[in-house]
């Protein structure tokens, strides 16, 4: 009997639930957040930018950050849902994998999961349901996983 499992994530919050019916009812298995992928950007930062003159004048301005701190924190999270994932595949607590995922973050975990867990992944939907029931996520999937 094939054991699914439904990914449902965004860049702050996942949870993973599971059925052996191919038209049963959603169990859940476990929830996982990321808080820092909430905060504001400059809450992410330890200090302000820094400060720098004008080439050309006598004037100053504040320098921007190089990178977007929110954007590190999401792809951090893909990569821990990734390694779970992973260990999961790995010990064999499921047979076929669903992800529905928020679009730019379905992008960020797809570039993290391993072949093992991507050999298992059966559909990818691009919605944001991670906050929905497990009854309004299973009206997302196929009748019949």
């Amino acid at each position: 009997m094939a054991i699914y499992w439904i990914l449902a994530a965004d860049s702050a919050f996942a949870k993973v639930l599971r059925t052996e019916k191919k038209k049963g009812p959603l169990e859940p298995v476990k929830e996982l957040e990321h808080p820092e992928s909430r905060m504001k950007e400059g809450e992410l930062y330890a200090d302000q930018p820094g400060r720098a003159f004008d080439s050309g004048g006598q004037g100053r301005h504040a320098m921007e950050n190089e990178i977007d701190a929110k954007k590190v924190e999401s792809i951090r999270f893909a990569q821990q849902l990734a390694d779970m994932l992973k260990k999961a595949a790995e010990e064999e607590q499921f047979h076929k994998l669903y992800i529905i995922a928020a679009p730019t973050f379905l992008g960020e975990l797809r570039d993290k999961l391993d072949d093992s867990v991507k050999a298992k992944i059966v559909e990818e939907i691009p919605k944001d349901v991670v906050k929905q029931s497990p009854e309004e996520i299973r009206k997302k999937l196929p009748e019949y996983l």
